[in-house]
């Protein structure tokens, strides 16, 4: 601090901020935010002139515990051109030492009286200042002060601490020229300043022991009982165990809170078991005028001591915080108070009684007596706070993260700090993590994910808006420094007010007076900022609110890690599960078709659907559901549904297909649940329905396995739920599926569903299907509307377990747009066939696809007489492609192939191909079906 040497420091990177151009990577961030804050507080580089206090304590606490310390250091720097400085709360100096006591004589009065104040609100950047600012080890070297005059120093400042309450006193300073800088110069200061924190301990301990003198000297008077070396009779050492270590320290818990309020009072406090102690308290002031609390423990009915203890009136006692007061104080010193007293605040059980009874312990009416506590007023109150902190803690454990959500998780925070902490409390997070993703510039996609608070919440942004962080702001200094950011008063936080100047108006109007903002931080990742906010009634927050809050966030910020973990592990299970499923229903002519899938909250599933165009106007409905959840199950639903479709273009019939589909899961089941790999996923099994609805003849046929059966909704209003044989769900192997055959009415509607829609666990699944029928009984509705009236009505609120719904109503195909000729074996009948054809075609209007039809017609005819058997059928169907369809009763299917130059035959079925888009074969009852589709613009 004003020591000369070289000029250090990123120069240019301060002249490039003073010209106002940015500087981000060229300089620290604590240093660049105070320089931020120095620039909005309007203060200006060569300023010289400081203000100076002449009502500062010479020998105040702080500065008898730091002297002998200063004397060392000025001793060991002897020679120097090393400064000592010591500063209180405020910046402002208290005590100066010189290794070179000439500096003294040199330099300037600002660098060597003490007075004056080197806060960073009048000073700028400068050790005292920036170590006060960021409450923590700083340095400062050269070009990064902010004011012309400390240019040509370096220093290292840290905070000192007041062990008991844990605020920051003051600060311990090192100001050198930059040839002597040394990695142990900060090692060194911190050293020190804690040996000044031990000694303000000291002095608490010896004020305390000085009560306890006090006490004793007045129980001598009154020819109160002691133990055999003059101190009094402690609790433990009570005859035959009369106080086990839980009463005692329920005891003690209890004295602390009546050493807090500092008054004379008694409290009657029941003991597990049935028993009551009644606790004492008395006010005691030492000779040194120290004012304290004593308070005794009685364990049968004596009154209150006939002494009295104080040689002073006692002072009025403050008010006792209540459940929701904001403690100043940290847990860890006070904490200790909740138990004996350190040193010879309360006996040993080494101290055997000299008198006073033969149990060592007076008894005076009956009663037994015993100390329990001495202390001062104020320790009483940080014991107090620190047993509340940890209670709410222990709290903040159970009530945050109940869910793997992450807005929830932060509501949860926001509701354990209020108000117990803090009476608003604000949450922002980047929008990529609400996405599951990791925010690369967490500060460039903020946005308000939760207000909370006591009383009107509207005095801040609300929820969903983004988020533009001004530089200087407590928010982005917490988010570029991964540090607690504390601001005790909002009034004079520059930076906090410009970044929204009429809002921080409205805010301060309504009395809210500190912030603290503290990182969100998991696993080294910043997941956003928590900011907690005090208003009248409530002190300002301290470093021990600061470190509490730390705590809470740091708690909830591995919460909120675990449900954004998990948040992007299920947007991919889903993202792959939904590009497994259909993307878009295919055009056919047999149903109008609408469909949901609701995924489960919880978990990604296996459940799908399909519909599958077939041969003949006809089309395939299905529905499916995997065992499990998870990744395997939707990949296990992708192969089944892609093995379904498989099976389905070769025309198998419904109980066909399912056998099919059992023994694949089988062999899947065998290849990747077997052997002797214990991490391996075998795959349970999984239901499904398979149903094939025919236009032509309006017959349906289903089958399914271990599903649940579809409702039918006919066209009167009536619901049905066919009875259709259960059959084994897929993946037992070696059992039957039954097919079941049911002709519709038209503008009947089909319902397939999977077991989400009906089974919860919170209602009868007969419950859950009487609510499907009654859904189901407006028969008027469209299969979107129907769709939407059954998710409404039946589908749980928070489902666990996916939904998949599929409605079709059925057409029928007119019969003027079907033509159907029955043949005998004969080969002379093809050309009538032929004729007939083309008349019914030129009826259609189709007379471009005449040619085309009869040499297809002429070929598939021409292959059943020669190679098939009767009966022979040929159908012509008009429908969004012409389709010729040839049946006969032999089992045997054609099979395309390329002719050589010197066969004879074997062209027919090439001719077909050629000429039309599809063609196949489908078996039925009594033979087999060859199709085949010509495009109706062909032509």
């Amino acid at each position: 601090m004003g020591v000369t040497g070289g000029q250090i420091g990123p120069a240019r990177s301060r002249e490039r901020f003073l010209l106002g151009e940015p500087v981000e990577g060229g300089v620290r961030s604590p240093i660049l935010s105070s320089w931020e804050r120095c620039r909005l507080l309007g203060l200006s580089p060569d300023q010289t002139e400081l203000p100076f206090r002449d009502d500062f304590d010479p020998d105040s606490r702080l500065v008898r515990a730091a002297a002998p310390v200063l004397d060392q250091l000025a001793s060991r720097f002897a020679g120097s051109r090393m400064n000592v400085c010591l500063a209180d709360g405020n910046g402002t100096v208290l005590q100066r030492r010189f290794g070179e006591p000439s500096l003294a004589r040199s330099l300037p009065p600002i660098q060597t009286v003490p007075g004056f104040v080197f806060a960073e609100r009048v000073a700028g950047t400068n050790g005292i200042g920036l170590a006060l600012a960021e409450r923590r080890l700083v340095q400062v070297h050269g070009a990064e002060h902010f004011a012309e005059r400390s240019q040509r120093n370096a220093c290292s400042a840290t905070p000192i601490r007041d062990q008991l309450s844990g605020c920051v006193v003051g600060v311990l300073c090192f100001g050198y020229p930059h040839s002597y800088e040394d990695p142990a110069l900060p090692v060194l200061v911190r050293r020190a300043a804690e040996t000044i924190e031990r000694r303000l301990m000291e002095q608490s301990s010896a004020r305390e022991r000085g009560l306890l003198r006090t006490y004793l000297e007045a129980r001598r008077r009154a020819g109160a009982e002691t133990v055999g070396n003059g101190g009094p009779v402690g609790l433990d050492e009570l005859p035959d165990g009369a106080l086990g270590a839980h009463d005692q320290l329920i005891l003690k818990e209890r004295a602390t809170e009546l050493i807090s309020t500092a008054q004379r009072v008694s409290v009657q406090v029941p003991l597990p078991h049935g028993r009551g102690v009644t606790l004492f308290s008395n006010p005691v002031t030492s000779s040194s005028g120290v004012e304290g609390v004593v308070v005794e423990a009685v364990l049968s009915g004596e009154g209150p001591p006939v002494h009295h203890l104080a040689t002073a009136p006692p002072h009025p006692a403050p008010p006792h915080p209540a459940a929701g007061a904001h403690p100043a104080a940290p847990p860890h010193p006070a904490a200790r108070r909740a138990g004996p007293p350190p040193g010879p605040l309360a006996p040993t059980a080494g101290n055997r009684p000299a008198d006073g009874g033969p149990d060592g312990a007076g008894s005076r009416g009956g009663a037994v007596r015993g100390l329990v506590l001495v202390g001062e007023p104020e320790v009483g109150k940080y014991a107090v706070a620190a047993r509340r902190r940890l209670e709410l803690l222990a709290e903040a454990s159970t009530r945050i993260g109940t869910t793997l959500d992450v807005t929830r998780t932060a509501r949860e925070l926001a509701e354990t700090a209020v108000p117990r902490l803090a009476d608003h409390v604000t949450i922002d997070v980047p929008e990529a993590v609400l996405r599951g993703d990791e925010s690369l510039d967490p500060a460039a996609d903020l946005q308000r994910l939760v207000v909370h608070g006591v009383g009107d919440d509207t005095l801040f942004d609300p929820v969903g808006k983004r988020l533009d962080l001004h530089p200087g702001t407590p928010h982005l200094r917490c988010l570029a420094s991964g540090q607690p950011v504390l601001e005790r008063d909002l009034a004079s936080a520059v930076g906090w007010i410009t970044q929204n100047p009429a809002q921080a108006r409205l805010v301060l109007a309504h009395e809210v007076h500190s912030l603290v903002c503290v990182p969100l931080l998991a696993r080294g990742l910043l997941l956003g900022i928590a900011s907690f906010y005090r208003s009248a009634g409530s002190p300002p927050f301290g470093d021990d609110d600061s470190r509490l809050a730390q705590e809470l966030a740091a708690r909830a910020a591995l919460c909120m890690d675990n449900a954004r973990r998990y948040t992007r592990e299920h947007n991919l299970a889903l993202a792959l599960q939904r590009s497994l499923l259909p993307r878009g229903l295919p055009e056919q002519s047999a149903v109008e078709v609408a469909h949901r899938y609701l995924p489960a909250e919880s978990a990604v599933g296996g459940d799908w659907f399909d519909v599958i165009p077939l041969s003949g106007t006809r089309v395939a409905l299905l529905v499916g559901d995997v065992v499990g959840h998870g990744l395997h199950a939707a990949a296990t639903m992708g192969r089944l549904r892609t093995a379904a479709r498989n099976f389905a273009e070769l025309e198998l019939a419904p109980d066909e297909l399912l056998t099919h589909l059992d023994n694949l899961l089988v062999r899947l089941d065998r290849e990747e649940g077997g052997g002797d790999d214990p991490d391996s996923t075998g795959i349970v099994g999984a239901t499904c329905l398979y149903v094939v609805y025919d236009p032509t003849t309006r017959e349906c046929t289903m089958a399914r396995a271990g599903h649940l059966p579809p409702a039918l909704v006919h066209p009167d209003g009536t619901v049905a739920f066919p009875d259709l044989p259960a059959g084994p769900p897929l993946g037992l192997g070696g059992l039957p599926f039954e097919t079941v055959e049911i002709t519709l009415p038209e503008d009947t509607t089909l319902v397939l569903y999977t077991d989400g829609l009906v089974d919860d666990r919170h209602r009868d699944i007969d419950d859950a299907l009487a609510q499907l029928r009654g859904a189901l009984t407006h028969s008027d509705r469209t299969p979107e509307a129907t769709c939407q009236a059954v998710i409404d009505a039946v589908a749980p609120e928070h489902p666990a377990d996916d939904i998949a719904l599929l409605v079709a109503r059925t057409h029928t195909m007119p019969p003027d747009r079907i033509a159907t000729w029955d043949l005998p074996a004969d080969p002379a009948r093809v050309g009538e066939v032929r004729a007939a054809a083309t008349r019914t075609l030129a009826e259609w209007g189709l007379e471009e696809l005449a040619f085309a039809a009869e040499l297809m017609l002429s070929e598939l005819v021409t292959n059943a007489v020669r190679y098939g058997g009767e009966p022979i059928q040929v159908r012509l169907i008009r429908d969004r492609a012409l389709i010729c369809e040839v049946a006969d009763g032999s089992s045997t299917a054609p099979h395309l192939r390329r002719a050589a130059s010197t066969d004879e035959g074997g062209r027919g079925l090439f001719l077909v191909a050629q000429l039309s888009q599809a063609w196949g074969t489908r078996y039925t009852g009594r033979g087999k079906v060859i199709w085949a589709e010509c495009a109706l613009d062909a032509a």
